[in-house]
């Protein structure tokens, strides 16, 4: 059996508590009446939701990677391209020859 990170952990006990934050809020538990409550919180969750964001992109983005170079095939435009370079480098021998002679 694998053992879990630590960080995968932590960031589930930080997403679990801001979950929790943002529900209590919306259900009325800490109520919103001075103005700035409603700013500093608006911050908070924004500043959350974009670290979460730039978390997310880069997962995504290390998953498209792997699975592109992990691909071990050529695509049909490049085996076009090695099949036009063998081309290219036997009529280049067949013109060698032909100035030979």
């Amino acid at each position: 059996m694998r053992r879990v990170p630590a960080s995968l952990i932590i960031l589930g006990f930080i997403v679990s508590i801001v979950g929790i934050f943002g529900i209590a809020i919306i259900t009325g538990f800490f109520p919103m009446r001075d103005v700035l409550t409603g700013f500093y919180t608006f911050v908070f969750a924004l500043v959350i939701i974009s670290i979460l964001a730039i978390i997310g992109a880069v997962f995504l983005g290390m998953f498209i990677s792997h699975r592109v170079f992990s691909s071990r095939d050529f695509t049909a435009f490049e085996e076009e391209m090695l099949k036009m370079k063998n081309d290219i480098g036997t009529i280049k021998a067949m013109l060698e020859e032909k100035e030979e002679d």
